[in-house]
């Protein structure tokens, strides 16, 4: 059966937003009468150093506005596979936090450390386990997307947009005038993370919808689909850049 939520997306500000422009149209979905808006929100999360959000950013921001919010791993940058249950693959919230101070102990002196990213998304992730977040770590496969598809929750996702979109790596620049902090560099470049937003599946043709926040080159919309082969393949290559999650929000009851 054929799993389609309805959901809109407008289209991000500038080149370094999809994050908050996702998260708005999350907080859309739910409820169509909020008064959230894309600006806000950028000005509430803030960016890293250059550019960009991580999910656990706008998993705070949804802990904070009354959601539970559950962040489906993939980053062993970050994360263990034997710091989760071997049940249900989920983490314990004090085990995860010691785990984590820990690692950022032993890692801090290392040369071969982004030690930037590494000190950030850790502090996130303390504060979005101490927030009531949970974290989990477990198959990324059709069932987990239409589990939450059936429950008629959208997936925010966190993947690369260098694999996604089969197009060129990019090189990091101070923001233009047409809101640019990169430019295409298939040499010089490295690749470039991103965050759409999943609210829909078709078994049959093992196809996903996609609401993206950046329009899709070839049809200059906001919403298309591609295989799950290569979203899945898109969001286990986001580790390099620190993504390689799923955030899922559901108000709180």
């Amino acid at each position: 059966m054929k799993h389609a939520l309805e959901f809109e997306i407008e289209s991000q500000p500038n080149d370094s937003s999809c994050g908050p422009t996702c998260l708005a149209a999350v907080y859309r979905y739910w409820d169509e009468s909020t008064s959230i808006t894309v600006s806000s929100l950028i000005d509430e999360i803030g960016q890293l150093t250059h550019g960009g959000t991580l999910a656990v950013q706008l998993g705070c921001h949804g802990l904070k506005s009354g959601f539970d919010a559950v962040i489906t791993t993939y980053n062993l940058q970050v994360f263990d596979p034997t710091w989760f249950g071997t049940d249900d693959g989920i983490g314990d919230n004090t085990h995860l936090s010691e785990k984590l101070r820990c690692q950022l102990q032993i890692k801090r002196s290392r040369p071969d450390v982004d030690q930037l990213r590494l000190q950030t998304a850790t502090d996130f992730y303390l504060q979005f386990l101490s927030l009531g977040g949970r974290i989990q770590m477990c198959p990324l496969n059709e069932s987990l997307i239409v589990a939450s598809l059936t429950q008629d929750v959208p997936i925010l996702c966190g993947l690369s947009a260098t694999y996604l979109y089969r197009e060129s790596r990019e090189r990091w620049q101070p923001m233009d005038v047409a809101g640019r902090t990169s430019i295409p560099d298939d040499v010089g470049g490295d690749p470039t993370g991103h965050f759409v937003v999943l609210h829909g599946y078709d078994p049959k043709t093992k196809k996903v919808l996609i609401a993206d926040p950046l329009p899709h080159a070839g049809t200059k919309s906001n919403k298309y689909e591609a295989s799950l082969s290569r979203v899945v393949s898109a969001i286990m290559l986001g580790i390099v850049t620190f993504d390689a999650n799923l955030l899922t929000l559901v108000p709180r009851l």
